[in-house]
């Protein structure tokens, strides 16, 4: 299940007229969406707490594409974005903070640091991306991991996560997808329903080139939304919420997410759950 809105700058070149192979590129153009994703933040934000959010902080920021975006959408703005990984943060100095104004890069923080330490100062809204906090693979760790969001956010604060799941996570499968000058690969090797475990791949295809495996490997806790609601307010947070994805005329996502207490059966669905300090 990829979501379009799972990290080494490494490069393969290929001998001749072969392309240059750039994963963090690809993973944007197949996986993320940041310009959507912050205005649903913002929004939603201004839903719930009937103003407008400036603070910002992405975990597991990757590349922080989307701390980008949300330096743009107000000159008020301010974002950090914290990794563990000093490449990711280092190309997107390179091709995201270098696009910006002068102005708009003094806003933005990319900080080589682990989210469970966060020593950042208090934001309005923190994010966990891309199914990023289900490397957390028990009850202990997540309950840390969302202690230390809770003691990071100001006293209106909302954390945002989102999760995934449906009957086709429980078995292995591959569902591509084409691009126009490359084709995505979202690979699930099985599901452990003793530990709720599965592994995942991405791979990526350049048009007329050979299908380049594992570009990145995930080793997750499938988590269920009741989980995450009832640990969010066990540490916590004072209130839960979830935006369920609509669907189309096909019966796929729609891209738009509305406030739900009840789902729907699929097989495979994205959602969103929103906390409340």
């Amino acid at each position: 299940m990829s979501k379009k809105t799972g990290k080494t700058k490494r490069r393969v070149r290929k001998s001749g007229t072969k392309k240059v192979f750039n994963k963090y590129e690809l993973y944007l153009e197949s996986v993320q969406s940041p310009e959507t994703d912050v205005e649903f933040f913002q929004n939603t934000y201004r839903e719930l707490r009937k103003k407008t959010p400036h603070s910002f902080r992405e975990d597991f920021c990757g590349t922080f594409a989307m701390c980008t975006e949300w330096v743009k959408l107000n000159p008020k703005n301010t974002a950090y974005g914290l990794d563990l990984d000093p490449e990711p943060l280092e190309f997107g100095r390179l091709h995201h903070l270098s696009k910006l104004s002068d102005t708009q890069k003094k806003r933005v923080h990319p900080v080589e640091q682990n989210v469970m330490q966060s020593r950042v100062p208090l934001t309005d809204i923190v994010v966990a991306m891309n199914f990023s906090y289900f490397i957390f693979q028990s009850r202990e760790l997540l309950k840390k991991y969302f202690s230390t969001v809770l003691k990071g956010l100001q006293r209106d604060g909302l954390f945002m996560v989102d999760i995934f799941g449906g009957s086709d996570c429980c078995d292995e499968n591959e569902e591509k997808t084409n691009y126009r000058k490359f084709a995505y690969f979202w690979h699930q090797h099985g599901f452990d329903p003793v530990t709720a475990r599965a592994k995942f791949s991405i791979h990526f295809q350049l048009k007329g080139q050979r299908k380049i495996e594992d570009v990145f490997t995930y080793d997750w806790r499938m988590w269920s939304i009741p989980e995450i609601r009832e640990i969010m307010l066990e540490v916590g947070f004072k209130k839960t919420h979830v935006y369920w994805e609509g669907t189309d005329k096909k019966g796929e996502g729609n891209g738009v997410f509305t406030r739900t207490e009840k789902g729907e059966e699929c097989q495979a669905w994205v959602a969103y759950i929103v906390a409340e300090r």
